[in-house]
């Protein structure tokens, strides 16, 4: 009758009685003293409605709102007001994996929705019912290289990838014994003849991973990487911001096999770093390596349009060795954000804000050119993110922006990844350049 209560006393002893101790501490004896907790939880009274409201504001107005001139795969893009309005219903809020179908046709319909729209913007044959993050896709998508590869058991990756990314990639392979690799570099894109130099480069290898635009913000040019890739018998996979693809090439116009990404660029708040939404995107013969869910579209008996689970290779389904994720339970409230975004959106309203981006990073570059205290350290095209380098102390102009209300880029070296979207006006990328000290004469 009182299942949300805590347990009795009765209970707690009937526990310790069938584990074969006789007292909580006796329980929890062998933990070392020192992590053991003595004191009492600091739990406050209890407080009214109103209250409770009064002491979140006074917590939330604890946090610095800041101009975001920050990205490094995190970008402040703007987020239509119905979205959230829409996604807090409880039949979307609240609702879990839709095993039965012919009681989850709305969830799988908006997911399949999903899939078609992430498929159309990367120019690739499927899409997965999403991942949880960007960085997580990344890796699944190179264990879904090796299980393709069968034999083969290196994968490489660029050093033009975000290091974030690639940290999550070396946990996932180390517990899967993945030999990663890393491509060098030079002047800020992936070097091509570092695979095609030797014949040896390639050798063994399941996978080879790049990222568009590059964590410099630069947009490389992937021409014959897919060519020397395919002849070497891997896979090409390319990661991409997702709401850059609205412009850029898509993976699938670069040859790629796999392609991966977060959907965070695509109308999801920064909110703290998450959750987020990692979307992954693949060849058509690869659709049984791909881990999670992908919904299909039929007919049932009665001719009806109607929406299933079309695969589903996870651990519980199918032999946990053969399984392709452990992943239980997909972020398709998050898919269901992007998905009323793009749909929102539409082409025109992508294109346009991929655009606005593009301008708005581009004056911000030329201003602070201007200002002869900057260099813009790879003369590479870029899109919305780019990497300068400052005269001064970088530490005290990052502070001085700081104190003046704006997250200035991303602190790299002596200078800054800076990133414009949208949502950034003229006079907001005036009052940052106005922020930068003087100085006579360009030192560097």
């Amino acid at each position: 009758m009182y299942k949300y209560f805590p347990h009795t006393e009765e209970d707690l002893q009937a526990m310790l009685s069938l584990v074969g101790v006789d007292s909580i501490d006796a329980l929890y004896a062998q933990l070392p003293e020192q992590v053991r907790f003595r004191g009492d939880y600091q739990l406050p009274l209890s407080m009214s409605e109103m209250e409770v409201r009064q002491l979140f504001q006074q917590l939330g107005a604890q946090n610095q709102q800041l101009t975001c001139f920050a990205g490094a795969g995190v970008y402040d893009h703007y987020t239509p007001a119905v979205i959230p309005q829409l996604l807090s219903r409880s039949e979307f809020l609240t609702s879990y994996t839709p095993y039965q179908a012919e009681i989850s046709q709305g969830t799988l319909h908006y997911i399949f929705e999903y899939q078609s729209m992430m498929a159309e913007l990367t120019g690739m044959d499927i899409s997965n019912a999403s991942m949880y993050d960007g960085s997580t896709a990344a890796a699944e998508a190179m264990m879904m290289a090796v299980a393709a590869g069968k034999k083969q058991n290196r994968f490489l990756v660029s050093e033009t990838v975000d290091p974030k990314v690639v940290d999550v990639m070396k946990t996932y392979a180390h517990f899967h014994g993945i030999e990663l690799e890393m491509i060098p570099a030079k002047d800020g894109v992936t070097d091509l003849t570092t695979l095609t130099s030797q014949p040896s480069s390639l050798t063994g290898v399941a996978g080879v991973m790049v990222q568009q635009p590059n964590k410099l913000g630069i947009v490389e040019d992937y021409t014959g990487f897919a060519d020397a890739i395919h002849a070497a018998k891997g896979l090409f996979v390319v990661s991409a911001v997702a709401a850059d693809l609205a412009v850029l090439k898509t993976p699938a116009e670069w040859g790629a096999d796999i392609a991966v990404g977060d959907g965070q660029s695509l109308g999801i708040p920064m909110q703290w770093g998450g959750p987020y939404v990692g979307y992954m995107c693949c060849t058509e013969k690869l659709i049984r390596k791909m881990p999670g869910r992908i919904v299909g579209k039929t007919l049932d008996n009665r001719g009806q349009r109607a929406f299933v689970l079309t695969l589903q290779a996870r651990e519980q389904h199918i032999r946990r060795q053969k399984a392709t994720s452990n992943i239980c339970s997909n972020q398709s409230l998050m898919a269901l954000w992007v998905t009323v975004y793009m749909s929102l959106m539409g082409r025109q309203g992508l294109k346009e804000a991929a655009e606005l981006s593009y301008a708005g990073a581009h004056y911000l570059c030329d201003e602070l050119l201007k200002t002869g205290r900057f260099r813009l350290v790879y003369d590479k095209p870029f899109f919305n993110e780019f990497y300068v380098e400052y005269d001064g102390d970088a530490d005290a102009l990052y502070q001085r922006f700081l104190d003046a209300g704006l997250l200035g880029g991303v602190r790299q070296g002596n200078g800054f990844i800076f990133a414009v979207t949208e949502k950034r006006t003229k006079e907001e990328i005036d009052r940052l350049v106005s922020l930068i000290p003087s100085t006579p004469t360009n030192s560097l």
